[in-house]
């Protein structure tokens, strides 16, 4: 029997590690398949299209809308940014896990769509390391730093909807600990109906031949 894959989000305050450890995850493990989101924003230096985003203007974003063709969509400061439906179910179908790597309010409106979603949130060890960090990547001026920062207190607000909260310290403890997550997930019984349905009618014909 074919395992269906899960539907896998990952969200997490900006600036702590979601795409490296996806990117990491997708590295170390052949069973997960990265959606790659649609965005309004523009590309930071070395993002190309198709890889990091699909990067487009917002009157061909909101087409896609109208067209039902985004599983969610979201705006984050000032940007469009959603998941393309037809990717999605074809990966799951195929049995891979899909992660999609979108912040809280797409995280809660997959989470409607598709109950059987895992919802991870990543986190740095402290407020202080996220600043940090943010004032690491050298991308963004103050600004927009304290942009990310005071969103960032919307965002803790929203947490306790997720399943998991991680702890990003050490990149490759972080990594394991992801997967395992995944791991105990796909054998919840939720994951398993079609599992579950088989087994529960093999034994209803041995009782019924029993007879």
């Amino acid at each position: 029997m074919a395992k269906k894959g899960i539907l896998i989000v990952i969200s997490g305050f900006s600036g702590a590690g979601k795409g490296t450890l996806v990117k990491k995850l997708l590295e170390k493990y052949d069973e997960y398949a990265l959606s790659v989101s649609m965005t309004t924003r523009a590309p930071r230096p070395g993002e190309r299209d198709g890889e990091a985003y699909f990067f487009t203007d917002k009157e061909h974003f909101e087409d896609t809308i109208r067209q039902n063709g985004l599983v969610e969509y979201a705006v984050y400061c000032g940007n469009y940014y959603g998941t393309p439906r037809a990717y999605v179910e074809e990966k799951l179908t195929e049995g891979k896990n899909v992660i999609l790597e979108i912040e809280i309010q797409g995280a809660l409106k997959i989470k409607s769509q598709f109950p059987e979603s895992l919802l991870i949130f990543l986190t740095p060890p402290s407020g202080e390391e996220l600043k940090r960090r943010l004032e690491g990547r050298g991308t963004e001026n103050a600004e927009v730093i304290a942009k990310r920062l005071a969103r960032a207190v919307e965002e803790s607000e929203g947490v306790e909807a997720y399943d998991y909260i991680v702890v990003n310290d050490k990149l490759e403890k972080c990594v394991e600990e992801v997967h395992g997550l995944v791991e105990a997930a796909r054998r919840a019984p939720v994951r398993q109906k079609a599992f579950i349905k088989e087994i529960r009618e093999e034994l209803q014909r041995f009782t019924k031949g029993a007879e």
